[in-house]
């Protein structure tokens, strides 16, 4: 009790809790505003967006950037910290005093592992319940105000199957709009024009209705899009419907994203049987280990940046921040390589390629370390 109460422990802990903090707020802050921005940028343009929704979703993507922020500030914080007192020489004075290298990363071992409960808890419940409160926010404004989500001069992805684009709007009506469809490999297989149309609300088939005025187009063959010889043009009708479907902004049950679901859910989709096929099988275990492998991540870089931080003797300034990025982007590349296997079966053991490799780097460097 003596060590871990000692004053090295409250000056060390003291020091990264605070970097570590500081590190927290500045990432998640560009998280916030990049993911803020690219979700509601239009809204908060050409609509009168209520604060209230702005903050909304603040609140619902902020968990969300925890995920990747707190290992990251973490790792910065331990690697400027450790990097200052090699730096300063007060590693060297700490060692002199008796205090192996152990006892002296001890705070980080024990801050580390209070991250972990807190990442774990963050990454399997507060994060999936404010993505999917995000989503149904989308959802909420989708059809309050349709016409909202159909930007001038843009070509809209939103829904599937659909690239829709269009010149300008004027009140509630949009000029000079055109569409593409696509079948499920994504080649086109239909092409409207229309000089205005209108976009509105069915609520019996909870869907959007795009109504083309005087549409014209082109439709490819259905069994081979890649014929362009094949081609029925000259179509033209005075008014067209288009059902845009709105899965892509609720929580459809039948096709839910597992990213969505708290883990206790994803394990009770796992015991449906004969619900699940095997691709939706793999993916919600994929999640489900990758959240498991990102709350351990806390303690795996931690354990990286004490030797990390004393052999390069980083100063307290942009030197230690460009090498946990180095490291914290190689961490993710390989978590979004594992990611992008998702349905095949191995994606659930590749989750936990790189923090596994990185664990056993830092153990390596850690008792190199401790040898010196």
């Amino acid at each position: 009790m003596a060590i871990i109460f000692s004053q090295s422990f409250r000056y060390v802990s003291r020091q990264i809790l605070s970097t570590t903090a500081l590190c927290v707020l500045a990432l998640s802050l560009i998280f916030v505003l990049g993911n803020l921005f690219k979700q509601i940028f239009e809204l908060l343009v050409d609509r009168d967006l209520p604060v209230t929704s702005v903050l909304q979703f603040i609140v619902y993507i902020f968990p969300y950037s925890l995920i990747f922020t707190i290992p990251w500030s973490f790792l910065t914080g331990v690697l400027l910290v450790f990097g200052r007192m090699s730096k300063d020489n007060e590693i060297l004075a700490l060692r002199m005093s008796g205090l192996s290298m152990l006892q002296i990363a001890k705070p980080v071992f024990i801050i580390s592992i209070l991250l972990c409960v807190l990442s774990f808890y963050i990454n399997t419940t507060i994060a999936p319940k404010g993505k999917a409160a995000m989503k149904m926010t989308l959802y909420n404004m989708a059809i309050e105000d349709p016409l909202a989500l159909i930007i001038p001069d843009k070509v809209i992805t939103t829904f599937p199957n659909y690239r829709i684009y269009t010149a300008n709007r004027l009140g509630n009506k949009l000029i000079g709009l055109e569409l593409i469809e696509l079948n499920d490999d994504i080649y086109p297989i239909r092409y409207l024009k229309s000089e205005e149309a209108i976009i509105e609300y069915n609520e019996i088939d909870d869907q959007l209705l795009l109504v083309l005025g005087n549409a014209e187009g082109i439709i490819k063959n259905n069994k081979n899009p890649k014929d362009l010889t094949n081609l029925v043009p000259g179509l033209s009708a005075e008014e067209t419907t288009i059902p845009l479907d709105l899965s892509t902004f609720r929580n459809n049950p039948k096709k839910f994203k597992p990213s969505l679901l708290e883990t206790t859910e994803l394990y009770n989709r796992l015991n449906e049987d004969g619900e699940l096929s095997e691709k939706k099988s793999n993916e919600i275990r994929t999640e489900i280990q990758k959240r498991h492998s990102f709350a351990v991540a806390c303690f795996a870089f931690g354990l990286l940046a004490v030797p990390l931080g004393i052999s390069k003797q980083r100063k307290d300034s942009h030197g230690g921040f460009v090498l946990s990025l180095a490291v914290a982007c190689i961490y993710f590349l390989g978590i979004i390589l594992a990611d992008n296997m998702k349905d095949q079966i191995i994606a659930q053991y590749l989750m936990w390629l790189p923090t596994v490799a990185i664990t056993l780097l830092g153990v390596i460097l850690f008792i190199r370390l401790n040898r010196k």
